[in-house]
This record gives C-alpha cells, structure tokens and sequence, in this order.
C-alpha cells in the first residue's frame, strides 16, 4: 500500500461508515442528521494501525516517527468533532461513492495479490 493511500485511509473508512449511516438514516426515515462519533473515527484509526505494516515508507523513520503520531492525532481530531452532526443526505453522498472506491481497491489489491502468487 501506498504511503498516500494509507493517511488516508482512516478519513475514508470512517466516511464510508457514515455514509452507510446517512442512508439507512434517510431509508428509514428515523433520522435525518448523523452524528460524527468517536467510535467509528477509533475504527477508521484501528483500520489504519492495521494496515500500517504493510505500507511502502519512503523512509525508515517514518514508520515510528510518522504512523503512530498520525494515528494518535487522527484520533484527536475524531474526539474532538465528536458532537458535530452532519445532514443525512450529506453523509450518503459523500460516503457511499467512498465505500465503493474502497470497495473497488480491495478488489484490485486482491486480484493483485493472486496474480503475484501465481508468477510464483
């Protein structure tokens, strides 16, 4: 994974999480804002620990100086816009078309992967 890609990515998890959010808030009608929650900001900073072992650092010191004070600062930010909420209809179309895209580089890296264990 891309260095790029992986600051990121815990922005474009927890949109697609919200996006999801917005819509099953705007096809069930029960809601019409979604709140931004820490807890799903934690899952998008969890996702990107996750991943972060198998990111190409362009440096070796970034792999400690730069991940861990980007995750704890990713955080932060996700405490602290912890009650700011956000129209529904917002959240869809801005998240949905984000859950495809990750959707789509989950295939792609996939398919990749299987390729290159074929050459093998």
């Amino acid at each position: 994974m891309g260095q790029r890609l992986w600051l990121a990515l815990p922005f474009l998890f927890s949109a697609a999480v919200f996006g999801l959010m917005g819509s099953a808030g705007l096809l069930t009608a029960s809601w019409s804002t979604v709140p931004l929650s820490p807890a799903v900001t934690g899952a998008g900073v969890a996702v990107g620990a996750a991943v972060s072992g198998g990111v190409r650092w362009r440096r070796g010191w970034q792999r400690v100086w730069l991940r861990w004070p980007y995750l704890v600062g990713v955080l932060g930010v996700g405490v602290l816009v912890g009650a700011v909420e956000v129209p529904a209809l917002a959240a869809a179309v801005v998240g949905v078309p984000v859950l495809v895209g990750l959707v789509f580089q989950c295939l792609v890296q996939s398919d990749e992967s299987r390729q290159a264990a074929d050459c093998r």
